[in-house]
């Protein structure tokens, strides 16, 4: 046989509920990269006792049958339980401190009542993605620097993927059955869950997590990782600052959320601000007056749904100067948008298309279907690109809309050199500020440098934290404000 060859990419630890484990990530000779992990301080032997446990505890106490409620939760659950595990645990290891018995217990609660070892993989920060296809297969997960890797970690059958799932729905109130085999879901840590039942998914039950970022993406985030340019982030900023309402597009996973959120640094902190979305993902400075607002999904009698269009609607009497959506998805929502872009209200949305050309047509095309005469109340389209490739995610295109509706593109990202430039100067952007601001064309490039000089500073000071950098924003304004 021949010998394994392999390439170690990284390597780190984890601490999750005491338990120390190793994450190894490699690619193999064949191309393929890998995600593995091995809890370190606990010994084979013992995960064969735990193994044992698991048995008796699941013969004493259905789990299936296990009904949370939304005031109980998996926390009350854990709690219920912990007298019968905690009396098995000394039986097998009746000679153990109080800090093995607390690692031993989280490890039997980790495999019977939470989510087994896909508790191990929401622990590491660095993953976006964790996917369970079926329990014929590794769960997949996608890496922030390395993309998509198989893991090492196996679901033994159908029914606990399925257990997974009803347990995630119990958690917040909903449910997933034969009869209705689709779910979306969060856990209470803010992570988005799909999951779907087979025959539906063919080859098996599913589960898909999209991780809550703990710690949002800033400026600085994205001008480090080359997303961004400093004079296209300075451009943004200047027309943040000036209510000039944004669309941001791209396609799954290209980062429209993540500069959603970027460019929220840049709102002034003296208006109101009032965001909506399906599942809380923004997390704005402090310094803001916001107020963040989530969908809700009707329950199992179909009664109780809050949706995007009746929150929006609802948006526009609680006086904001800005209204953040998180998507736009169909036609009544982006109507009452621009109504609200014509009506004086900045707004600043995400939208599936891959460019400029394409976010024009889904926008004037069915399900959305506005009119084009509409499109100049937007004054900016920003396109976000994930390379399929590489990994690489890149602000691919910013353009204006122009008063008969077509598109003036500004800048574009050199795809051989992966380098923004500008193509074309503002016309109507131009045009805009110096109705409202009296700003010269002069004044707007001497804005602009100002900015570009602000972000290299935010940068060389490693400004991550959206609060500190917040503040920073709030500084700026008031000194600009005042005339110093």
């Amino acid at each position: 046989m021949a010998e394994k060859e392999e390439t170690m990419l990284d390597s780190y630890k984890l601490n999750v509920y005491d338990m120390i484990v190793n994450v190894d990530i490699y690619r193999s000779v064949s191309g393929f990269a890998y995600y593995n992990i091995s809890i370190k301080n606990i010994t084979p032997t013992t995960n064969l006792i735990l193994q044992k446990i698991r048995e008796e505890f699941i013969s004493k106490v259905s789990i299936g049958e296990i009904e949370m409620t939304d005031s109980e939760g998996i926390e009350a659950i854990k709690t219920r339980f912990k007298k019968e595990i905690l009396g098995l645990i000394k039986k097998y290891f009746p000679h153990t401190d109080k800090k093995t018995t607390d690692l031993l217990m989280n490890q039997i609660i980790r495999q019977n009542i939470g989510l087994g070892d896909i508790e191990i993989l929401l622990k590491d920060s660095n993953l976006e993605e964790i996917v369970v296809n079926t329990s014929k297969e590794p769960i997949w997960i996608y890496h922030k620097k390395y993309g998509w890797l198989k893991t090492n970690v196996i679901i033994p059958d159908e029914s606990r993927i399925r257990h997974y799932a009803t347990m995630i729905g119990r958690d917040v109130g909903k449910e997933i059955t034969l009869l209705k085999p689709l779910l979306d879901a969060h856990l209470l840590t803010g992570d988005r869950v799909n999951s779907t039942l087979y025959p539906i998914s063919t080859k098996g039950n599913t589960i898909t997590i999209r991780k809550f970022a703990e710690k949002p993406w800033t400026i600085t985030d994205f001008i480090n990782s080359k997303t961004i340019s400093y004079e296209a982030a300075a451009f943004i900023w200047l027309a943040m600052q000036n209510e000039l309402s944004i669309l941001i597009s791209g396609g799954t996973g290209s980062g429209k959320t993540s500069m959603l959120n970027v460019i929220s640094s840049f709102l002034p902190f003296n208006q109101r601000v009032v965001s909506i979305e399906d599942t809380r993902e923004l997390i704005l400075p402090k310094d803001l007056h916001w107020v963040p607002m989530e969908t809700r999904l009707p329950n199992p009698e179909g009664k109780g749904e809050i949706t995007m269009l009746d929150l929006v609607v609802n948006s526009l009497r609680m006086r904001p100067d800005r209204i953040i959506m998180g998507e736009i998805r169909r036609k009544r929502e982006a109507e009452v948008l621009f109504e609200a872009m014509h009506t004086g209200h900045s707004v600043y949305a995400t939208l599936h298309a891959n460019n400029v050309e394409e976010t024009i047509q889904r926008l004037v095309n069915p399900p959305i279907d506005v009119p084009k005469q509409v499109l100049p109340a937007l004054s900016l389209i920003v396109v976000q690109n994930r390379n399929r490739r590489t990994g690489l995610r890149r602000t691919l295109q910013i353009a204006e809309i122009m008063p008969d509706s077509s598109t003036n593109m500004l800048m574009q990202l050199d795809m051989v050199k992966d380098e923004f430039k500008e193509v074309n100067e503002p016309i109507q952007v131009t045009e805009t500020l110096k109705l409202y601001t009296g700003l010269t064309k002069k004044q707007i490039q001497d804005d602009l440098k100002e900015k570009v000089e602000m972000l290299k500073w935010i940068v060389k000071q490693n400004i991550i934290d959206v609060d500190k950098l917040g503040e920073v924003v709030r500084k700026y304004y008031v000194k600009k404000w005042s005339g110093d």
